[in-house]
């Protein structure tokens, strides 16, 4: 019977788990180095880990496991993990895993996948946590390769969780934003002009990206200002936008030092109704943060400044507009393919072990309820 596969380290190869913030500091450039050579997204990128830690509240319940491989000063792969504790439960996860829509690893090009196995089961053997909870995994994350890799008796062996999440994407193509625009439906078109037209009501529409170099500080203080309404509306919670909290400054800043950002405004006069808080990788328009004004909600300004900056983005040649993790009706309007996310789960202590299980029965009932209506609809017609 074959068991998992356990790579063996080269001599020349040496494995840590970073846990302080001064180390994280240390290793950033080796860290950035890699990011470059493994084409990672920004959110495996060290400043984005570091901004999120310099910000993230609660610290007394967090704790670093960034999981590093080095090769003499080059690091060849990276693990950037956390740990939270909720409820006693101590849970491993992504670092800044609430303001990083897609979760991974990073791994040079020219190293052997099977590394990752031996920084995994390092991970684990330090431990400090009770369980491993990973989610927003794309189909194509290096991560999944770790499934089922860890060594009985030592750790956890992770298996696919229930939970899963959407990404809405608008993938296509048109020669252009005006026959992207063109190939919409007569309604959706007319919904467009009927907004900007009504905007236009009461003073002068723009549509425009901010310049690289405009001040930032008012327009993130009005998203969010804006955004903590629409929390509020709708009974949630982000620290992101808390009164006083400096997370979105701190990462739009991420995003702007490494010539990413792109900061798109709809204005009536000088007054800003509409924003989007996009970055641009890999070919592709990521839209990270966006906001309307309420009192605009007639003239439906998300919608006009979604459409203008797809115009934009394909007019650029750009070939895909990204609106990362979530299934909001807004996202599936103009999404033309979509991918699940999914998450995996792993238990390491005996009260990890019981929590999971406690998980799976919840999802259980909570699947059962769902299917009784439907049995008891069934048993009606027959």
């Amino acid at each position: 019977m074959n068991g998992p596969v356990v790579c063996r380290l080269p001599q020349t190869h040496q494995i840590e788990v970073a846990t302080s913030a001064a180390r994280l500091a240390e290793i950033a450039p080796a860290w950035a180095a890699l990011w470059q050579r493994a084409g990672g997204l920004v959110f495996q990128h060290p400043d984005w880990i570091s901004a999120w830690w310099r910000t993230t509240p609660h610290q007394d319940r967090r704790g670093l496991r960034i999981g590093l491989v080095w090769s003499g000063k080059r690091l060849e792969a990276v693990i950037a993990l956390a740990t939270f504790k909720r409820s006693g439960v101590r849970i491993l996860e992504w670092a800044a895993k609430d303001h990083s829509d897609y979760g991974d690893v990073l791994l040079a090009p020219d190293c052997d996948p099977l590394i990752l196995s031996q920084l995994w089961q390092r991970i684990l053997d330090d431990g400090g946590f009770d369980l491993v909870y990973l989610n927003r995994l794309l189909p194509d994350a290096r991560f999944h390769a770790l499934l089922g890799s860890a060594v009985p008796g030592r750790g956890s062996i992770l298996q696919p969780n229930h939970r899963s999440e959407i990404s809405h994407r608008v993938v296509g193509t048109w020669q252009g934003g005006a026959q992207w625009f063109e190939s919409q439906s007569k309604k959706t078109r007319q919904n467009y002009r009927r907004g900007r037209k009504f905007i236009e009501e009461g003073g002068k529409l723009r549509f425009r990206l901010m310049d690289a170099h405009e001040d930032r500080e008012q327009v993130l203080e009005r998203v969010a200002a804006l955004k903590r309404l629409w929390l509020a509306k709708h009974g949630r919670a982000s620290d992101l936008f808390d009164e006083g909290s400096t997370a979105l400054a701190a990462l739009v800043s991420v995003l702007a030092e490494l010539g990413l950002l792109r900061i798109f405004v709809l204005e009536r006069d000088d007054a800003i109704i509409a924003v989007s808080i996009n970055f641009e990788q890999r070919g592709t328009m990521m839209a990270f943060v966006t906001t309307y004004d309420p009192s605009f909600e007639r003239a439906s300004p998300g919608m006009v400044l979604m459409m203008d900056y797809i115009q934009w983005s394909l007019d650029q040649g750009l070939t895909t507009v990204d609106f990362l993790c979530g299934g909001e009706d807004f996202k599936r309007r103009f999404s033309t393919h979509s991918v699940i996310l999914s998450s995996v789960m792993g238990g390491r202590s005996l009260r990890g072990r019981l929590a999971i299980l406690a998980d799976r029965a919840r999802n259980a009932a909570k699947s059962w309820r769902s299917e009784k209506p439907s049995k008891q609809a069934e048993l009606a017609e027959e």
